[in-house]
């Protein structure tokens, strides 16, 4: 049984991500219930674009907040924060922007479904669960074992039950919707690119190195070249400095949809959290209406049209 005060530390955290957003910022990703997955479209999709954020989600359900070990701000470290909003104009330029509601502490939509460490279960898994991948080993795989920070989330093991009914309510939507979108698209246009949006905390790389975006196409295999060129040509003529899959090559989205050969390409898109929030208090920065602005120049650029050569 959950004591009082974590149900009210749920209640605080969902309270919070409830208030409402600035007037510029858009309001359909806060739905009046749980529905795991938004999308916001336009009325008639005109371009062969479609937008994720999987990883933006913030509605926290109170069991689960209940049952972890870390305060309601230390559970957000793993949520590519404000993410959405960043990308939200798509719809204005005629593409979906489809985003998990549900936080990727609680499923994570960019692993394998069934991506799952068993030293975090009480009972038994299937022998058919991937438990050996690097990202179940970091201790992030599709039901996560620690936040991105590093600290462990639960108190106790979880039942394999519950990792089956997060993936059935969470998951599974999430890609339906995905897929669909991808496909409709590729049925309209003859091709697709899937922009899969993500933001990486300030300490990614080491100072040498850094970037204020890192993109990943999988090394090649997911995304014709001339439209990585093109992302990191119109980024770069805004001011960014700009890496190319190092150290962010693409996740599961990226590595699954990503199918040049099928006119399917898809492109990771990693923004710097400095940039636009502070990752500390996780909250916008006053400099959050620039990039967003400028994502809207990157998104329009892609809608005047795609280089494939």
């Amino acid at each position: 049984m959950h004591d009082a005060g974590d149900r009210g530390a749920a209640s605080r955290l969902n309270a919070a991500m409830d208030q409402p957003h600035p007037p510029d910022a858009p309001t359909a990703y806060l739905p009046a219930s749980l529905a795991p997955v938004s999308v916001l479209a336009p009325a008639v999709q005109r371009v062969p674009l479609v937008f994720t954020s999987p990883h933006s989600g913030r509605h926290y359900p109170e069991d689960f907040v209940a049952a972890a070990r870390l305060d309601a701000l230390s559970l957000r470290r793993s949520e590519d924060s404000f993410v959405d909003e960043l990308f939200a104009a798509a719809p204005d330029w005629g593409a979906p922007l489809i985003a998990a509601n549900f936080p990727r502490a609680f499923c994570d939509p960019n692993r394998e479904p069934w991506e799952l460490d068993p030293g975090m279960f009480a009972d038994s898994l299937p022998p058919w669960v991937n438990t050996t991948s690097a990202r179940v080993g970091a201790g992030l795989g599709t039901i996560a074992k620690v936040v991105a920070s590093g600290e462990a989330i639960y108190r106790g093991k979880l039942n394999f039950a519950e990792a089956e009914d997060r993936i059935r309510r969470c998951w599974h939507p999430f890609h339906d919707t995905l897929r669909d979108a991808i496909q409709a698209t590729v049925s309209r246009f003859g091709l697709c690119l899937l922009i899969d949006c993500h933001s990486m905390p300030g300490t990614s790389m080491a100072p040498k190195i850094a970037a204020d975006f890192v993109l990943g196409d999988a090394h090649g295999t997911a995304c014709s070249p001339r439209i990585a060129r093109q992302v990191e040509r119109s980024l770069t003529g805004m001011g960014y400095s700009v890496r190319r899959n190092d150290p962010y090559a693409g996740g599961y989205i990226t590595r699954h949809y990503g199918r040049p050969r099928e006119h399917v390409h898809t492109l990771q898109i990693e923004i710097c959290r400095p940039l636009y929030m502070d990752e500390t208090r996780i909250e916008r920065l006053p400099r959050f209406d620039r990039l967003q602005s400028d994502m809207t120049t990157l998104i329009a650029t892609l809608a005047g049209g795609l280089d494939l050569g």
